[in-house]
């Protein structure tokens, strides 16, 4: 079994920073990637931030371009994304998600993020 544990998510002000933190356990050798998905109420889930496997760069949803940055530690299964310059619009649950090398993705239980003007 894979697990996925977010840490980090709570309530910030517009211009604000949080930083988030996930962990995999279980039987895993490596992810092909590990990244961060949100959803807001009423929207669809969208990806936020992807962290590859190997010396490819990391990418972005345009809407949290030059604020959010993901980092990582593949060896250790471990992903962060930095928020900063939070806005309104940035509130939603985070998933952290790590897709395998044969497709399977697992998922976090979710952690909010509420972004209050």
């Amino acid at each position: 079994q894979v697990q996925l544990v977010e840490s980090g998510g709570g309530l910030a002000q517009t211009g604000g920073s949080l930083r988030l933190a996930c962990a995999a356990s279980g039987t895993i050798f490596s992810f092909k990637a590990l990244g961060w998905y949100r959803q807001a109420p009423g929207e669809q889930r969208e990806l936020v931030a992807n962290f590859p496997n190997g010396n490819i760069s990391p990418t972005y949803a345009d809407s949290v371009k030059g604020r959010f940055t993901i980092s990582g530690d593949h060896a250790n299964h471990t992903v962060s994304l930095q928020m900063n310059n939070l806005k309104v619009e940035d509130t939603a649950v985070y998933y952290c998600v790590g897709e395998s090398w044969v497709g399977n993705q697992y998922w976090g239980q979710g952690t909010q993020v509420t972004v209050s003007s």
